[in-house]
């Protein structure tokens, strides 16, 4: 099955770690972050958050070519997603190149930012180009770290190392790695067992400050966590590897020469060794007298052979000087007895220090082979704790299906853990068998411990197979129940709508202002009722669907809750609000019934007013239009015209009994709230602000002919000069409103030549208007206009002054023609003179001759023209 780099783990295994403890997640951020930043830092930059700094896979590929040495291909500088995907797989191209196998990692995931994908991604990582190549022995990758450790924290007191999570929660080991290899960095006696957090926060701020190792632990996370996350420690752990990884090669290199040198001393002072095994300890005994020997015993001893070497030379020469005989040692003491014995010593050495070195490697490999046996046995032991009452739990008949499910995949995820662990359990049964045949002497332990992994391992390949029936049934079943949840969800929710809108319209408060209106609810209301049938056959489906729910649940025993995960909507629900629209269905008809009535006497109230309003509104309009005219019709006598009027008053005041009809009519129409009427275009206020209009207007009216017969009568103006003054009047009121603006009153002045058309003419109308107008209105009365007319003319030039000024503009002619009065007078007064004088019929007239003689006489009253 496939691996992870370095042969040690599934390459899925992080992501069910993961699942297993969320709390790991939090451990390998800030671990993986570090030991990024440890190798990007080189490059000049790093990371902050590990899962969107490398989205877009230019940090990426920049951290594999740092750590690699390699060039990779040139990345991609666009913004957009499909370049962001196509650097993240040129990093993954590049890692699958190295011989990595990447399970479930995809470029997708890393780009949208998936932090479980992106720290099983650096944890490939790290396993390939950190932890795959170390080597010790005959072990690599993570066992070959493990022994390393092992091996290196041996003397150690309270330092047990057996695994990468649990045998560092104290903190001892990293202290144990850093005195071992610098003893003068920390003081290891000083270390206490019960203070984890302070140990692992020295030996991180030692690393830091001396090792150029950053912190990538939290000291608190470790502690306090019941099981810390592997991958965190191994990742920290193997920078203290690399760390030392060339200082340890020099120390090996020391040791092995030293230890050469040590079993030489041991053919001088080794009794005769037994046939039987040596153990480890006994053998380095045996290595520290020999180092002993070299270094103390047996240099002395090379001295005196030298110095009896010299003695024996000097005393053979000065025996040949005094000329005696040469001295003879005696047998076996001779100087080539002791150099050939020196020799054979020297031999001996040799020979003993090459069966030496094979029996402590014969006896470390069998060691070797046993602590690799604890090991492993104690890994799969561990590993396998528990998982027997894991795989005998029942939770998923208590489970919902997105549990259940999720439990399948947890469940696949520990077959392939479990298929994983197959290699392990045939390399503890070698390893077993091995040491059987090298005839370890703890053999029967082995075996038997062997004998309990073997048994273990058959009992949890049948319960999982068992668990896996029985998770794959009981998905069976929910599936079948959640499609019915679903199901019921789907039409639940429209329908438990469709009831909310039913109940909300027929408790709707209606208004409406005519019989079409609540004839067309009463018509929609119908149209409701008529879909009730197919409602409720709706409603009945529904049900029983959770019906089929809750018979599923009791036919196989399951212990689940019936309740809906896809619908807030219960059948409780739906049965109560189903009951109230009923209820409100017969509350609605009545309702409307009642509506439909008040209608009907609200139209007969509407047409009532309206016949009633149609009559009065044209009366109205149409005194007012005779009162108008006759303001400005009448031109017999002032006495003549107040009768008149007097009778158009007596009229309206007789038809006042109508308006009261008509208000009494309003007041019904109103108390019943009715604020419209089609069948008129009069409303009472049209009707009462018409006929205030009209009662003021004839009164007014009244009054004015009253006004001007005290004034006639005061000034003794004659009927036929208050006739002239309306004609004038009403001449140049062209808008009929029965007042002159100062406009019309300025021509009406020029005509009559009481004002010029200039500047000094201006300044008189001015002083005119103050005095027809002091209230600043802007119009003169019929009223005004007679005062002022009567104040004038008895300061006014006489006919013959009129008749002379005439005669000049006509150069003497008895007559003028009209040519002449438009060149010498201002528009309007020659247009006013045109339009009155006479044809001149006397001698010497001409065609379009005026008679500017009696036209000047009948102006000032001496003429009947």
């Amino acid at each position: 099955e496939p691996r992870g780099a370095g042969g040690g783990r599934p390459a899925e295994e992080w992501d069910r770690d993961l699942l297993l403890d969320p709390a790991w997640e939090k451990q390998q951020r800030k671990t993986f972050t570090a030991w990024c930043n440890s190798h990007l830092r080189k490059a000049g930059t790093q990371i902050e958050n590990i899962e969107e700094d490398f989205r877009n896979g230019l940090k990426l590929m920049l951290l594999l070519e740092v750590i690699s040495g390699e060039r990779l291909p040139k990345p991609d500088r666009g913004k957009m997603r499909f370049h962001k995907i196509a650097n993240v797989n040129k990093a993954l191209d590049y890692i699958a190149s190295k011989g990595v196998k990447l399970v479930s990692i995809g470029a997708e995931e890393i780009v949208d930012g998936n932090v479980k994908m992106t720290l099983g991604m650096i944890w490939t990582i790290i396993l390939r180009f950190a932890i795959q190549d170390i080597s010790v022995e005959e072990t690599s990758a993570k066992e070959g770290l493990l022994l390393w450790c092992q091996r290196k924290t041996a003397p150690y007191r309270n330092v047990n190392i057996q695994n990468f999570h649990l045998s560092w929660k104290d903190g001892l080991g990293l202290c144990a790695l850093i005195h071992r290899h610098r003893p003068d960095l920390i003081d290891y006696s000083k270390l206490n067992k019960d203070d984890p957090i302070g140990n692992i926060n020295l030996a991180m701020e030692i690393a830091e400050k001396h090792l150029d190792i950053p912190k990538m632990l939290d000291a608190e996370d470790v502690v306090n966590t019941t099981r810390p996350d592997e991958r965190t420690i191994m990742t920290y752990v193997s920078c203290y590897y690399h760390a030392f990884a060339g200082a340890q090669k020099v120390r090996l290199w020391s040791k092995h020469n030293w230890d050469l040198c040590i079993q030489c001393y041991l053919v001088l002072v080794a009794l005769p060794l037994p046939l039987f095994q040596l153990f480890v300890l006994a053998m380095q005994k045996k290595l520290e007298d020999f180092r002993d020997y070299r270094r103390k015993h047996k240099p002395p001893k090379v001295q005196e052979k030298c110095q009896l070497e010299i003695n024996f030379n000097t005393l053979q020469t000065k025996l040949r000087i005094s000329n005696r005989p040469a001295f003879m040692p005696s047998e076996g003491k001779m100087v080539s007895d002791i150099a050939g014995a020196w020799q054979r010593l020297e031999q001996a050495e040799k020979g003993y220090e090459e069966w030496l070195l094979n029996e402590i490697r014969r006896l470390e490999r069998l060691e070797h082979l046993a602590e690799k046996f604890r090991q492993k046995a104690s890994t799969h032991e561990q590993w396998a704790y528990g998982k027997e009452q894991i795989l005998l739990q029942k939770d998923y008949e208590s489970a919902s299906l997105t549990e259940v499910r999720a439990m399948l995949r947890k469940h696949e995820a520990f077959e392939s853990d479990l298929a994983a662990h197959q290699d392990r359990v045939e390399q503890i049964a070698a390893i077993a068998q091995e040491l059987n045949e090298l005839d370890y002497h703890d053999a029967a332990s082995v075996n038997d411990r062997c004998q309990k992994i073997c048994d273990q391992w058959d009992s949890l390949g049948t319960l999982t197979q068992k668990r896996r029936e029985a998770l794959e049934r009981t998905e069976k079943l929910l599936e079948t129940i959640d499609q019915l949840h679903l199901e019921f969800a789907k039409r639940a929710a429209p329908f438990n709508n469709w009831m909310e809108g039913a109940m909300e319209d027929l408790q709707d408060m209606f208004i409406v202002h005519s019989i079409e209106e609540i004839q067309s609810l009463i018509s929609a209301h119908d149209q409701f009722k008529a879909t009730l049938p197919e409602a409720d056959g709706e409603r009945q489906a529904i049900l029983s669907i959770q019906n089929e729910v809750e018979k599923v649940i009791q036919s196989y025993s399951m212990r689940i809750s019936a309740s809906n995960p896809y619908s807030t909507v219960t059948v409780e629900e739906i049965r109560t609000k189903w009951e109230k629209v009923k209820q409100l269905v017969p509350q609605r008809d009545q309702s409307l019934q009642e509506e439909l009535a008040r209608q009907h006497a609200n139209e007969r109230l509407r047409r009532q007013f309206a016949a009633q309003a149609n009559v009065i509104g044209p009366w109205i309009q149409t005194k007012m239009e005779e009162i108008a005219r006759s303001s400005i019709e009448m031109t017999g006598p002032l006495e003549d015209q107040m009768n008149q009027l007097k009778q158009y008053e007596q009229n309206i005041i007789n038809y006042k009994h109508n308006i009261d009809k008509l208000e009494g009519d309003h007041q019904l129409i109103q108390e019943a709230l009715v604020f419209d009427n089609k069948h008129t275009n009069y409303t009472m206020e049209h009707i009462r602000v018409g006929w205030e209009l009209l009662l003021t207007t004839i009164a007014r009216t009244i009054n004015e002919v009253e006004t001007q017969i005290l004034t006639r009568d005061a000034k003794g103006i004659t009927q036929e000069q208050m006739n002239d003054f309306r004609a004038s009047f009403n001449h140049f009121d062209r808008d009929e409103s029965g007042n002159l603006h100062s406009d019309e009153f300025k021509a009406c002045l020029i005509s009559l030549g009481q004002v010029g058309n200039d500047l000094q003419g201006e300044a008189e109308f001015a002083r005119i208007m103050t005095l027809v107008d002091p209230n600043g209105q802007g119009t003169v009365t019929f009223q005004s206009f007679i005062d002022f007319m009567t104040r004038e003319t008895a300061d006014t030039d006489t006919a013959e002054q009129v008749i002379a000024s005439f005669r000049i503009l006509a150069s003497d002619k008895p007559y003028i023609l009209a040519d002449e009065l438009r060149r010498e007078l201002p528009p309007e007064q020659a247009q006013y003179c045109i339009k009155r004088m006479p044809p001149y019929t006397g001698p010497g007239s001409v065609p379009g001759a005026l008679d500017y003689t009696s036209f000047s006489s009948a102006l000032y009253g001496e003429s009947d023209l």
